[in-house]
């Protein structure tokens, strides 16, 4: 059927709805015995009652709504239009009411108020009610469309009654192609405990979870919470574990849109829920006017921080959006990326080297920035230790060469990346990332732009992470290589940690390093753990965790502030300010000339030495193989202690911060 045809056909049962509606009102009026006078009423007020109240369901837009996908929103505004009608009959009645024994013929115009009332009821039933109709037809024909044949749906308990497992619920009932049955929810708000939402009850709290499901025979369990802690969905495994059934979840509310939810999405539980955080909460105000209508360039646009950066700032409405990035290919995914998801945005993207002075020149020249955020780095720390001369190139020299433009071309901001690593630095890639970090310092005091400094820890998802290349190992039937029971790791999700560094780009004034709130430090070894329960193995019986040992220039502990530091607080609750050492402008400019010369020179052993008196707290020792290699005072200290139990320390797989 065409499009015009279907019009026509709604405007016409429109019409017919509201004419029976009109005329039945007549009739239950006068208990289905209409007095001649009153049916002559009906009769010359007919088309006029009826074209007017149709003229109010044009003006109000009810013609335009889809009859198929109807809702709440469009039957408020349906109420509303009948309402509207219907107070234009009754001021049109009690006008002619007024002027008919002046006018005799007026009395003709007189509705009874009876009528008007049961007329106003009728016909929100019947406009609302053919619309709501229709959207049953078309959800049960979906349905039968949709039904796998021979598929036994999976009895599945719902964990979590608010407003994502409502949606869950109400989608549930539209897709028979999941083979998912709902047998009911659970909540741990005993106020729900017992109502009934979409046909489902609320059975109870999440503790009771294995007791339900043996009653109920569920063999599934869906977590319907969204944005909920990972302590949380953590217990929930837990418990369903104990119910001997598995579970999955749904995507955080963020990914919600517009009130629906996309079911074939549903995923087992993954080790980013079981480490979630509670959700950053943003000063987004602040944030769109640091980037609302500026020419934004990030560096480093292709890595997991860089790109992440650039999908965020693109919701800010910049004016323009530089990629600046060496990585043809990571360049062009990005790129790509951000095109489709922002088509009103202008992204310019650009392959380049930070390292090359005449290229980014050129660039800043040309498209004069406002804002630079600086991501781009090397940052594995055993690469970096056995190419030494290549991390200070990069880090120091690269982040010199960018930030210099911005101070000869009055950029308004520079924020550079930092890392944990660069707190009692022990590793080259940890003591490059500090030199950097000192001479942006050095900077601030020279021009009118605002140098910051963010340090964040290790991100979940990174290239080259921990997760997965755990993964890896998991998929080969194992073993788990591991460092030591004792090594640890700050974690935060990448949209979190690109959202906090635009916070603190609002924030900074300059020659600041702001510290994020890493949260708990988590064990690596219960990370292993849980990535091999999660993948449905069991640890140690079926993937071997091995202990191999700790790799060129990391730590056992990372730290994100030191003593000397004195972190103090912000108006943000997850942003500190450490207090760090700040070199003087001579010392810097001395040091930076010490190492340019030495990298001129090639000699690796002279670079390793004007960088350690660079930066006085670096602490490399060298390696029996010849790279140096880190060890700081706790890794000296729990060396000794497991050597004293016949324990070895060997290889760690990285854990690296986001990728340049």
């Amino acid at each position: 059927m065409s499009k015009q045809l279907i019009k026509l056909s709604q405007t016409g049962i429109d019409l017919l709805v509201l004419a029976l509606a009109f005329a039945f009102a007549f009739l239950i009026r006068f208990d289905g015995a209409l007095p001649p006078m009153m049916t002559e009423r009906l009769l010359l007020t007919w088309p006029y009652a009826v074209g007017l109240e149709y003229a109010c369901l044009v003006t109000f837009g009810v013609h335009r709504f889809s009859w198929r996908y109807i809702g709440v929103r469009e039957m408020i505004r349906i109420l509303a239009t009948i309402a509207v009608s219907s107070v234009v009959l009754l001021a049109t009645r009690l006008g002619a009411g007024r002027l008919q024994y002046d006018f005799l013929y007026l009395r003709h115009g007189v509705i009874p108020l009876g009528v008007l009332i049961i007329n106003f009821a009728l016909a929100l039933l019947g406009i609302a009610g053919v619309r709501i109709s229709r959207r049953i037809l078309g959800e049960r024909s979906e349905q039968r469309r949709r039904r796998v044949s021979g598929a036994r749906p999976v009895r599945t308990l719902l964990v979590g009654a608010g407003q994502a497992g409502v949606m869950v619920a109400r989608e549930l009932l539209s897709r028979p192609d999941l083979a998912l049955k709902a047998v009911g929810f659970v909540d741990d708000d005993q106020r729900k405990v017992g109502t009934v939402i979409h046909g489902l009850t609320v059975l109870g709290a999440t503790e009771q979870i294995p007791e339900l499901c043996a009653r109920l025979g569920a063999k599934q369990a869906l977590i319907t919470m969204a944005n909920v802690p990972g302590s949380t969905i953590r217990r929930i495994r837990r418990l369903c574990e104990e119910a001997g059934i598995t579970v999955k979840i749904i995507p955080g509310v963020y990914e919600i849109v517009g009130g629906t939810v996309n079911l074939s999405r549903i995923r087992d539980v993954a080790i980013e829920d079981v480490l979630r955080r509670e959700p950053v909460e943003l000063e987004l105000d602040a944030i769109e006017t640091f980037i609302r209508g500026r020419t934004v360039m990030t560096t480093g646009a292709g890595g997991s921080i860089g790109s992440e950066l650039c999908r965020q700032i693109g919701g800010f409405t910049p004016a323009k959006l530089l990629l600046v990035e060496r990585s043809e290919n990571a360049l062009f995914q990005i790129h790509r990326e951000l095109v489709a998801r922002y088509p009103g945005l202008e992204v310019v993207p650009c392959v380049a080297d930070i390292t090359d002075l005449p290229r980014m020149q050129q660039l800043i020249v040309d498209h004069e920035p406002e804002l630079i955020l600086h991501a781009a780095a090397h940052k594995h720390v055993p690469i970096m230790e056995w190419n030494p001369i290549e991390g200070v190139k990069n880090n120091i020299f690269g982040t010199k060469t960018v930030a210099d433009l911005a101070v000869a071309h009055g950029v308004e901001a520079f924020v550079m990346i930092s890392t944990d690593k660069a707190v009692n630095p022990t590793s080259v890639m940890g003591a490059t990332k500090r030199a950097a970090e000192l001479y942006v310092q050095s900077l601030s005091r020279t021009g009118p732009t605002r140098f910051v400094t963010v340090r964040f820890g290790n991100v979940l998802g990174s290239a080259g992470s921990v997760v997965p290349i755990f993964k890896e190992q998991i998929a080969q039937g194992g073993p788990i290589t591991i460092t030591h029971p004792e090594m640890r790791r700050y974690f935060m999700t990448i949209p979190e940690a690109c959202q906090l560094v635009l916070q603190a780009g609002t924030m900074g004034k300059g020659g600041e390093i702001f510290v994020l709130d890493m949260g708990q430090p988590v064990k690596i070894v219960d990370l292993a753990r849980d990535l091999i329960a999660l993948s449905g193995l069991r640890p140690d019986d079926d993937i071997e965790i091995k202990y191999s040992g700790v790799r060129p220039g990391e730590k056992l502990f990372e730290e994100l502030s030191t003593d000397a530091e004195h972190a103090e607080k912000t108006r943000h609750p997850k942003i500190f300010i450490g207090h760090t050492r700040v070199a003087d402008a001579a010392s810097v400019t001395t040091g930076i000339e010490d190492l340019r010369r030495a990298v001129h020179n090639g000699a690796r052993a002279d670079v390793l030495a004007r960088l350690r008196a660079f930066v006085p707290e670096f602490k490399p020792e060298a390696s029996a193989e010849g790279a140096p290699v880190a060890a700081d005072q706790s890794t000296v200290h729990l060396e000794d202690k497991v050597e004293s139990n016949g324990t070895l320390l060997v290889d760690l797989v990285p854990l690296e911060q986001g990728r340049s």
